[in-house]
């Protein structure tokens, strides 16, 4: 099929990549370029990168009512636009220009999370598993019908960077399957259905400090959906840590710590330090926390970050 894709961060490449090798891809959009890194250089999407590098065409509009970019899109003669973590919204007129429609990979089993964070809102959840679907978009966030699912186990020490890359090569070959059915005329679509649905809004990065009064599973679920971005947080006497690994310490905590000491702790209180582990109290249970990093450092081991330093009893927050 005569494609044009529709893509911009490394969540889309796979489906991008997948496509060069089946179907003649016309053209490539993706969001203009943006200031990247503490010099505020304008970097290219990871899209962009790809496609020049394969030699495709590629436009980078603001806007898709801007005149220029629809006469471009229209001269690309797509059969169907595929979209993948594009990040702008589709107008009518672009919607309704590809005879096949525009199909989109969404990391979520629909209608469960729509919107921009489904990864790391399905982690966060405790969700036991997730998926992607392959739909055909309207002018709703998230809400065309379904053309195509698969789903996945989300794994006791899936990270949101994990599971994206899993979900992004799964999405991939669904989207194969799809594109191939769509031609043999084998692909029913079914809409949406009503329950079920939830939102996953878009991460704020306020929301990666530590509440050490929250239950130890819900802060390991925290740091485990925010790796690696926006990587969740903490602070140690005024000094911001960030916490790269952790998890509720599913063991019996008095074999490390005595019972009295870590029940009378308050939240936040580390409580001990012992075999790579820094054992921190909280609302409910205890966190392990196996790796951290100070501002401008690297990421430490327990083991190398708390050598030389009397850590016990100091508190977190």
């Amino acid at each position: 099929m005569r494609v044009v894709f529709a893509g911009t961060p490394e969540f889309a490449l796979p489906a991008l990549e997948a496509l060069l090798g089946h179907h003649s891809v016309a053209g490539v959009l993706t969001q203009p370029d943006r200031p990247s890194g503490r010099g505020r250089q304008l970097t290219a999407s990871a899209v962009k990168t790809f496609a020049v590098a394969q030699r495709l065409p590629v436009l980078q509009p603001a806007t898709l009512r801007d005149p220029e970019a629809r006469t471009r899109l229209v001269a690309w003669d797509p059969e169907v636009i595929v979209v993948v973590a594009y990040g702008l919204m589709l107008a009518r007129e672009v919607l309704a220009l590809p005879r096949c429609g525009c199909l989109n990979i969404h990391a979520s089993l629909l209608p469960r999370w729509r919107g921009a964070a489904p990864v790391q809102r399905a982690i966060l959840a405790g969700d036991p598993r997730t998926g992607v679907t392959i739909m055909r978009m309207d002018e709703g966030l998230d809400t065309g019908p379904i053309l195509l699912q698969r789903e996945l186990a989300i794994g006791p020490h899936d990270t949101g960077g994990s599971l994206h890359a899993a979900l992004a090569g799964l999405g991939a070959a669904a989207l194969l399957e799809a594109l191939e059915r769509l031609t043999a005329g084998t692909l029913q679509a079914r809409p949406q259905p009503a329950e079920g649905v939830t939102y996953a809004a878009k991460v704020d990065k306020s929301e990666a400090r530590i509440d050490w009064d929250r239950d130890a599973l819900e802060i390991e679920r925290q740091v485990r959906a925010f790796d690696p971005w926006p990587v969740a947080e903490t602070q140690l006497e005024g000094q911001r840590l960030r916490i790269h690994s952790a998890e509720a310490h599913a063991g019996d905590s008095t074999a490390i710590v005595p019972v009295k000491v870590a029940n009378r702790a308050e939240t936040g209180t580390i409580v001990a330090v012992h075999d790579g582990l820094m054992l921190v109290r909280c609302g409910q249970g205890f966190l392990a926390i196996r790796e951290v990093q100070r501002p401008g450092g690297r990421v430490l081991a327990v083991s190398e970050f708390a050598h030389n330093l009397d850590l016990v009893g100091r508190r977190l927050g």
